[in-house]
């Protein structure tokens, strides 16, 4: 199937349906606010290596999580137990997106450029993307970022600065989202860690049916 090219002036997309069966769509464009919030109205996300074209991408299958069925397992249990914890929401966004920046530069390459950390924060300004922090004992133990558009929120990243950290991040978020009735945490790519903890794949037609109720 062809990848289409979208240009910087126009800002659309072609049918969801059409991307290649890796969930490549379309090359090109920009990532200002107005493209940005059309393709996660749409169940498209950027996702490249620096210095590339933007590409965007639209997986047939998509990993999610429900928030109600976000899985804490007896070790992780008895580890929060063990310690004083605290969930923090938007504490500082910047911050957030560029430890989780760092962190995979360190460990295997990132995709978050300074070009994207510029467009997620317009997003964070605008209302449209948040972050969660979780602290142990008084310290900064991990974290993550996302866009909130409805009652659907898209997971972009996370890091942890202590063992568990991304962990705590990600169940105090999901707790967060059950409470305001969220349908899902749409994980974009499928991970061990994100499966361990709940995360299942679901066909293109609910996911579609998801978020077509969710966005308003």
């Amino acid at each position: 199937m062809p990848v289409y090219c979208l240009d910087r002036e126009n800002i659309y997309f072609p049918d969801p349906t059409l991307a290649r069966p890796d969930g490549l769509l379309a090359v090109g464009g920009d990532l200002r606010m107005e493209r940005l919030l059309l393709a996660y109205a749409h169940g498209i996300f950027p996702w490249y290596n620096p210095g590339e074209k933007i590409m965007w991408w639209c997986p047939k299958e998509r990993f999610v999580i429900i928030p109600e069925e976000i899985h804490v397992s007896r070790s992780m249990k008895k580890y929060m137990k063990k310690h004083t914890l605290q969930i923090a929401f938007n504490r500082d966004f910047g911050d957030t997106m560029h430890r989780c920046r760092i962190k995979r530069e360190w460990e295997e390459g990132t995709w978050i450029s300074d070009e994207m950390e510029e467009a997620y924060g317009n997003l964070h300004r605008a209302g449209y993307a948040a972050s969660v922090e979780a602290w142990e004992d008084g310290e900064l133990a991990g974290g993550l970022y996302g866009v909130s558009i409805g009652k659907c929120f898209f997971g972009e990243s996370m890091f942890s600065e202590k063992e568990n950290g991304s962990k705590m991040a990600l169940i105090g978020l999901a707790r967060l989202l059950e409470q305001n009735r969220f349908l899902f945490i749409d994980c974009q790519f499928h991970t061990e860690h994100l499966e361990s903890m709940g995360g299942k794949f679901i066909s293109w037609e609910k996911y579609d049916r998801m978020l077509r109720g969710g966005i308003c």
